[in-house]
């Protein structure tokens, strides 16, 4: 299996030389409309940047650890909140441009895939680059806000998943020379976690020994973790009710693209 930033980079290439059409109609916004976000038609014509980066990451089956976006300060948003953050480039980065030159995520104008480092050229994959293309660019690292690293995602993501189940080994050997432990513990979950799983754990036996119940606790602990996966991948389809209404801020033309 192909690495993130083999992966993206390949599905970023596949069609370079893309133009959208004149009324700026791309077949990345149709795609994204039709498997991200269908509150709003307009993602049609949107600008599609970061639209592009994210059909690219489907592509690569790696958009849990890219993001699901079309609205730019988001998606570098969500890379802060997964611990993923960078102000050094690295190929497979998702790079980030402010063209006023400021440092905040806030002032975000456009989005790309770095490609390649050269001392300190740093070159790009970009759709929506001068103003139409999906093309190839080398940039200014002055216009640079950040990166977001997918790889980072993906390592956090892992050590968070190890960690859990560590946890629970650690609670079912501790708990091995215990008095035998009746299902009424499990209970003792919050409400909040436990109602996903309302529908299993009525249908499961009592349980008589610590053991069984840590059993119980790593199949709450899985599900958890899921849901958790489910929700960091999928922030991008509140674009702020609606790529719309961001069409004055964060949906630029990317003008100086």
């Amino acid at each position: 299996m192909p690495s993130i930033v083999d992966g993206l980079l390949d599905a970023a290439q596949r069609d370079l030389g893309y133009r959208e059409k004149s009324n700026g109609y791309t077949k990345f916004g149709e795609w994204y409309y039709a498997n991200v976000d269908k509150s709003d038609s307009y993602f049609k014509t949107a600008p599609w940047c970061d639209m592009f980066v994210t059909w690219a990451a489907h592509q690569a089956g790696v958009e849990e650890y890219v993001g699901e976006f079309a609205y730019t300060v988001d998606h570098a948003k969500w890379f802060r909140q997964q611990d993923a953050w960078s102000e050094e480039p690295e190929p497979g980065a998702i790079v980030f441009f402010d063209w006023s030159g400021g440092d905040s995520v806030e002032g975000i104008d456009h989005v790309g895939i770095v490609e390649k480092v050269d001392g300190a050229k740093v070159f790009t994959i970009e759709g929506n680059a001068d103003r139409v293309w999906l093309k190839r660019k080398e940039r200014d690292p002055s216009k640079i806000v950040g990166y977001g690293l997918p790889r980072k995602v993906q390592e956090n993501l892992g050590a968070r998943v190890e960690s859990a189940s560590e946890q629970v080994e650690s609670a079912a050997v501790g708990g091995a020379s215990e008095p035998p432990m009746k299902a009424s513990a499990v209970q003792h979950v919050s409400v909040s976690a436990r109602q996903p799983f309302a529908g299993v754990t009525s249908e499961l036996p009592q349980v008589q020994d610590a053991t069984a119940s840590a059993a119980v606790l790593v199949a709450l602990l899985c599900t958890a973790v899921a849901v958790k996966r489910v929700g960091d991948r999928r922030p991008a389809h509140a674009v702020g009710g609606g790529g719309r209404s961001h069409r004055a801020s964060g949906w630029s033309r990317d003008l100086f693209a």
